[in-house]
């Protein structure tokens, strides 16, 4: 199957055209008279078994990825209140919720599938989902969002990351331990887990990586989600790696107590850190919803220590985390949300902010690149914007979501001034 693509503005202000076969790009070229690459032989709209589609000199962009949700919870701010808003308060009326059996198997598979279709539309074309896994629930939500992302099968790109309950260590945690199991035998992508949640920080990182290495799979944990300064799990995390060997992918996310150290532990703790190969996710969106409400000055803004890390050479992509829900009231599936976070909170240029929800994401999540090279994966959005800092600024609706070469998704926003 083949594709072209025509009139298509890339960042540097160039319009190309851009060929694809088998779901991947085989050539970008300079625009020809019609728009169409220099390459495309006769600009007809129709080739052997491919197409042609004009873009219509939108920005086209590599298309973006969500490292970090929670699809099981997501969109259920209106029907669990989190009064005291703070991360305690959410994980309590959650729990209250959910154990009055609130969200069965249907619920959670509409809320969760209507979640994706949103990330679809806004340009996202692979999401890695944390979900709950523990005593009393097992693996029904695992299998509850997996069934919500068969229904995308071909549009979006979905890894699950088992997420589990606290404890997980001693004999209080082996129901938890338990439920764990039964997930990766539902055939989750991750080990999760919350460490600095866990008496036993060290045995739980343990465990996790023990279970990963035995089943195949990588690791994805909650780390540090506090603003405790004596709360390091991150160096724990990187020496566990570094000792064991462990061959799989390893990310963690929030890392928020690394950003309330002094520089030279930062330095130190990012150097080790990349020297792991760990991914860190910080999520803006949610952290400084949930964090610093206790620091009434010089309030912190609950993000890690993003330019050390970056500094020391880590992968550092970044995600909205909860959308809608007890742990983030607000959130609209747009990564272009979170990237105007990350140049508002995080300092960081628009270019490299984007990079952080979209191609770096890839890199983190394992997948084959998508940064608009020949060879690539053919995933890319074309937005109506004039740049990528507009793209950010404005994140305009009119969109088109291009996955392995196919048109997946389009939006179109019309406005209308009525002029007396």
């Amino acid at each position: 199957m083949s594709s072209s693509f025509v009139n298509a503005r890339l960042a540097d202000g160039s319009l190309v055209g851009i060929d694809v076969d088998d779901g991947r790009i085989s050539s970008i070229a300079a625009a020809s008279a019609d728009g169409s690459g220099e390459g495309d032989a006769d600009g007809s709209d129709e080739g052997e078994g491919g197409s042609r589609i004009d873009l219509e000199g939108w920005l086209v962009l590599p298309a973006m990825a969500e490292p970090h949700a929670h699809l099981d919870k997501a969109l259920t701010a209106d029907r669990v209140p989190n009064p005291s808003g703070d991360l305690d308060g959410a994980i309590q009326a959650w729990i209250a919720h959910a154990s009055r059996g609130e969200f069965g198997h249907d619920d959670t598979v509409s809320r969760s599938a209507q979640a994706m279709e949103q990330l679809i539309f806004n340009g996202v074309t692979a999401v890695r989902t944390h979900v709950n896994v523990g005593a009393g629930i097992g693996a029904a939500k695992v299998l509850a969002v997996r069934e919500a992302a068969d229904r995308f099968a071909g549009l979006l790109d979905v890894q699950i990351v088992a997420l589990t309950h606290s404890p997980m260590t001693r004999s209080e945690g082996a129901e938890n331990r338990r439920a764990l199991d039964a997930a990766v035998e539902a055939g989750v992508d991750l080990v999760g887990g919350c460490p600095h949640l866990d008496e036993r920080p060290a045995e739980l990182i343990a465990h996790a990586l023990a279970v990963a290495t035995d089943a195949g799979l990588g690791l994805d944990l909650h780390v540090d989600e506090m603003l405790d300064p004596s709360v390091l799990t991150l160096r724990e995390l990187a020496h566990q790696v570094l000792t064991t060997g462990f061959a799989h992918g390893v990310a963690a996310s929030h890392c928020v107590t690394l950003g309330m150290q002094t520089p030279e532990v930062q330095a130190q703790v990012a150097s080790k850190v990349a020297e792991a190969g760990i991914s860190v996710f910080p999520l803006p969106q949610t952290n400084l919803f949930l964090q610093g409400r206790n620091h009434p000055t010089a309030t912190p803004r609950g993000l890690t220590a993003i330019r050390a890390l970056q500094d020391a050479g880590a992968v550092v992509a970044a995600g909205a985390d909860n959308v809608q829900d007890p742990f983030n009231l607000v959130g609209r599936s747009d990564p272009l949300e979170t990237a105007a976070l990350l140049v508002m909170a995080a300092h960081q240029t628009p270019e490299t902010a984007f990079a952080m929800v979209s191609t770096d994401v890839r890199t983190a999540l394992g997948l084959s690149p998508a940064a608009l090279n020949v060879g690539d994966v053919a995933d890319f959005v074309a937005i109506d914007a004039p740049t990528i800092r507009g793209a950010i600024a404005d994140a305009p609706a009119s969109r088109r979501v291009i996955h392995r070469g196919v048109v997946i998704a389009e939006s179109t926003q019309t406005r209308r001034l009525h002029v007396p």
